[in-house]
This record gives structure tokens, sequence and C-alpha cells, in this order.
């Protein structure tokens, strides 16, 4: 846990408010789409897409990917380029919030039973965890020609895997939920400790958090490059243009390698990369080129503790919907305290999508008042 007070310096720390924001966006974003008040009623865009494609709510999670890369050059780069000794406790520390938040990801799919015979290994917090790991790692001892090349590099390596390899049953280049190599590789070696709504495939596997690193490989060069000595206006503008960039390149790698996020194609990364260099890009000109501050508080907020706020809400939204609860629904049955909750504040007077995304709304509003009594007494939980 820290507190504001150190915080001034824009480098020093590691804090950057138009990044504090962009993370803000992204997490009220989650919580946004993983907390319907019914999954059977959800607009369009507040949903994944289906399988190829995409969807507003498939830039969430690349996006955080994203921001953990650029995190990394703010955080450690004076550290990095400190004594042998500094680096070794650098890289212990790494380590260390590496196994707590992959830890986290482990205690949120237990929950609530805590049943380990078919828990989920993989998920959100293990995938950023390992991609921080590898990423941070990579920035200690690299210059960033070599990671670039190196992301380049895992983006052509997993294309050729995914559409060579063969398959058992299915042949190469199946991009099908059953018949790819990712979801096989998840299968043979994670057996029933996959996602258990996918069955045949797990949408954050093994094979798959190769171009995952990518991603957030590309955070850390744009972190390099919002830290280096060039004007403002020229980082924003290599923001925009790089970003314009990588969508067009994701889009036509589309053609050939869709773009999906269960798959974390090599174009998904690219054209989600891009999106995030120009939302991050517009944040940095809004507030530390044009000082429109006053919009930003509410993600500021959000931003700066944005790991706890992660973990209370999936915390939060699974107790609610444990049907343990036996609360009475609206068509005479017992059901959980989130469908209580939105059935008897909600669907009573509005259509049941509108019910569903009020409900949605509200739950973020409740974080938001949870996090700015933290934010009030300058309370950063941090690990």
């Amino acid at each position: 846990m820290s507190t504001a007070s150190d915080t001034h310096d824009l480098f020093s720390s590691g804090r950057l408010v138009s990044l504090d924001v962009f993370r803000g966006i992204t997490i009220a974003g989650m919580i946004l789409v993983n907390n319907p008040g019914s999954w059977e009623h959800i607009y369009a865009p507040l949903e994944h897409a289906a399988w190829h494609g995409w969807t507003p709510t498939d830039l969430v999670f690349p996006f955080f990917l994203f921001i953990v890369g650029v995190s990394i050059p703010l955080s450690f780069a004076r550290r990095a380029e400190g004594k042998r000794g500094a680096q070794t406790n650098l890289l212990w520390k790494i380590i260390r919030r590496t196994l707590i938040i992959f830890a986290l990801g482990l205690f949120l799919n237990a929950l609530p039973d805590f049943d380990l015979s078919d828990i989920r290994l993989p998920g959100v917090l293990q995938r950023i965890a390992i991609c921080y790991l590898i990423a941070s790692i990579i920035f200690i001892k690299t210059g960033w020609r070599t990671q670039a090349t190196i992301a380049a590099a895992l983006l052509l390596i997993y294309w050729p895997l995914m559409m060579l390899v063969p398959v058992p049953g299915y042949g190469a280049g199946d991009l099908s939920r059953e018949g790819n190599l990712a979801a096989y590789v998840d299968r043979l070696i994670l057996g029933p400790h996959i996602w258990k709504y996918g069955k045949v495939y797990d949408p954050e596997g093994m094979l798959s958090t190769i171009p995952a690193v990518s991603t957030t490989l590309f955070g850390v060069l744009t972190g390099q490059w919002l830290r280096s000595r060039r004007e403002p206006m020229e980082k924003a503008g290599g923001m925009f243009f790089v970003g314009a960039l990588a969508v067009a390149l994701g889009w036509v790698w589309n053609f050939w390698f869709p773009i999906n996020k269960a798959l974390w194609t090599s174009s998904y990364v690219l054209f989600t990369t891009g999106c995030a260099l120009e939302l991050l890009g517009i944040c940095y000109w809004l507030i530390e080129i044009k000082h429109y501050r006053r919009w930003s508080k509410p993600f500021v907020i959000f931003g700066a503790n944005a790991l706890a706020l992660y973990v209370f809400s999936e915390t939060l939204g699974r107790l609610m919907t444990l049907e343990r609860w036996r609360l009475p629904r609206t068509d005479g049955t017992t059901g959980n305290l989130q469908t209580f909750i939105y059935e008897r504040l909600f669907a009573s007077w509005a259509a049941p999508v509108n019910a569903s995304l009020f409900y949605a709304i509200i739950y973020i509003f409740f974080c938001l008042f949870l996090l700015w009594l933290l934010y009030r007494k300058n309370i950063f939980i941090k690990v």
C-alpha cells in the first residue's frame, strides 16, 4: 500500500495521468461488460464476438496488457539502468509481483467452492502475470530494437504454428473452436482445468499467450516513447500515426489470419494495439497537452486502484450469483441476489436489455464510490 504523496514527479514514480485515465476507462469497461443484470439480455457491443471478428468488448483485455507494458518502462527504467545489485532486487520484485497476481487469479477461479479437482488454471490475471514477467525481463535485458524484433517475431511464429501444424482429427489450418492448435494444446496439457464454458478451448490458454506477450511488448515500446525527450505533440502524433498503421495492418492480416480474441491471433494483436495507441493518444493529448482534466477524475480514481478494483468487482459479482441465496423471483421460483436486484429494481420498469445495462451502470457507480473513499484517503493498494 502506498500514498499519493510521492506521485507528483511524472516519471520517477511511474505515474502518468493520461495513462491512469486510460487504465480507468479500461477497468470501467471491464466492469460494465462483466456485470450485466442478466446475461440473457445484453446489447451486442457489450458481448464478445461469437468467434472471428470483434466488438468493443474484445478491446478491453488487450488494452489491459498494453497498459501493463506501458507501465513497465515508466516504473522500472531508472532502476533497470542501475547497478547489478539493483537489477537483481528489481527482478525479485517482479517475480514476487508475478506470483501474487497469478495467485489472485487462481483465487478468483476457485470461488466459491475451492474445488481443486477441476479448477481452471488459466485466466485473466494469470495471463497478465505471465506477460508482465516475460515483458519485464525482456525490457531489463534488451534495448528497444530487440524488444520490437521479439514482438514481431512472436506474431510471425504464431501464424504458421496455427495454420500449418496439423491437429489430430482436424488437420492443419482449422481455426474452429475444437480444431485449432491452441485449443488442442490446452486440452492435451490442462485437461479439465480449462474454461468450463468453452469446454474445448480456453481463451487465456497456453499457446495463445505467445502473441499476448507481443501485445505487452508493444506497450513497453510505447512507454519508452512516452519517456523519451521528444516534444509532447510529437509523442501524441507518433501514437496516432503508428496506431492507424497497426489498425490497417491488422485488417489486412485478417484476410489470412482472422481477428479472433479467443485465439489472440496476430491480426488481433496488431488491430487492438492500434486501437490502444489511438485511445492513449487521445487521453495524452487532452490531459498532458491541452490540460483538459476535469472530466477524467472518475477514471483517475479507477485507474489508481485498478487491480484491487478488478479483484473486488469479480469477487462481489461471483458471490452475488450464488444460487444459495434462494431469493424469490418474479416467476415464483427462487434465484440469486443479482437476479433479485435486477428483477426488483430494474426489470420492473425498464425493458430487459435496458434493465440489464442500468444494473451494470449502477454497479460501476457503486465501485466508484468505494474507490473514491480510498482515493480521498490517499490509499493505493499495490502488489
